[in-house]
């Protein structure tokens, strides 16, 4: 059996990202946020560590970093507070978890591998996660934590309509995380994390903490997150239905991205991208927007990071 090379793949959010309006100390903010989220799942693989874990510590630096919406940085709801959901997979035994609807939860994505570890459940949501929470001794921040003056601006524009804006569309920098792995035992794992869309209402749930859907792993095919507009992808099934081509149709990782992101996406209306990795180590990137924060590499290998 050949020698496995580690790998990792993390983003930041697609969308209309016009280069026009990304100025240079803006680029440099999110380059640098980037590198540093994928730099600390990199050093748990280069250690020798767990794809489980690699996700887990990279989407967690995401969610504290407030330039990406997750976590600290979560955009607003139309009521003015914040409701974050998160999913998590690991693809050698195909457990996961997820929550959604969650408040004051630092690091929805710790919670989200709490209930896939200790629950027996898959998904909780709202006060019922939040419970859960407290019993597990997950950390709980107050609102504040959560505000920045960006994201109350977003809000204040559309508060008083029933109009919901995706973070990361026009002049919206901000975008759902996410993170997939490989590990040198041939394991594969991804996580997502999101606070959702400016204004939403109704308790609105998007496509990140739907196992198959925003998040999937499995040793035999690949790991994916997904990021976008979520609807599209709920109705695509997406995360789910690359894996499905390449299991099912024998397609690469590379011919089941295109086939989903820039084919069956795009005749449904669907704007966003995905990242994904194969239990060869092969790794994919594919956004049908005009950009993705995003980046990967592989262990002993060059980083890459890119936007546009």
């Amino acid at each position: 059996m050949d020698k496995i090379t580690p790998c990792i793949a993390i983003h930041g959010g697609a969308g209309t990202i016009e280069k026009s309006t990304l100025t240079p100390e803006l680029h440099d903010m999110y380059t640098h946020a980037l590198n540093q989220c994928i730099q600390a799942g990199y050093r748990i693989l280069q250690q020798g560590g767990s794809a489980i874990d690699a996700v887990t510590t990279s989407v967690t630096a995401l969610e504290n970093e407030p330039l990406f919406n997750a976590g600290k940085g979560a955009v607003f709801t139309h009521s003015g507070g914040h409701e974050m959901d998160a999913s998590i997979m690991d693809g050698s035994n195909l457990m996961a978890g997820g929550v959604t609807c969650v408040r004051n939860i630092k690091n929805p994505i710790m919670l989200a591998r709490t209930v896939m570890e200790k629950s027996g459940f898959v998904l909780l949501s709202s006060d019922g996660a939040e419970e859960f929470a407290k019993l597990n001794n997950i950390a709980f921040e107050p609102n504040e934590y959560f505000d920045t003056d960006t994201r109350y601006q977003q809000w204040q524009k559309i508060k008083d309509s029933e109009f919901m804006q995706l973070d990361h569309n026009v002049n919206l920098k901000k975008g759902t995380v996410g993170a997939v792995a490989l590990d040198q035992y041939g394991n594969l794992a991804a996580a997502t994390s999101t606070g959702g869309m400016t204004n939403k209402r109704y308790n609105r749930i998007g496509d990140t903490p739907i196992v198959g859907i925003g998040t999937y792993a499995n040793n035999n095919t690949c790991a994916i997150s997904c990021t976008g507009h979520g609807e599209y992808f709920i109705r695509s099934v997406v995360a789910y239905d690359v894996s499905c081509l390449m299991e099912y149709k024998g397609l690469s990782l590379q011919e089941a991205c295109e086939l989903v992101v820039n084919d069956k996406l795009v005749k449904l209306g669907g704007e966003g991208g995905l990242i994904a990795i194969d239990h060869l180590g092969n790794i994919e990137l594919p956004f049908n927007s005009e950009g993705m924060y995003r980046a990967s590499q592989k262990v002993g290998g060059e980083r890459f990071i890119a936007i546009h």
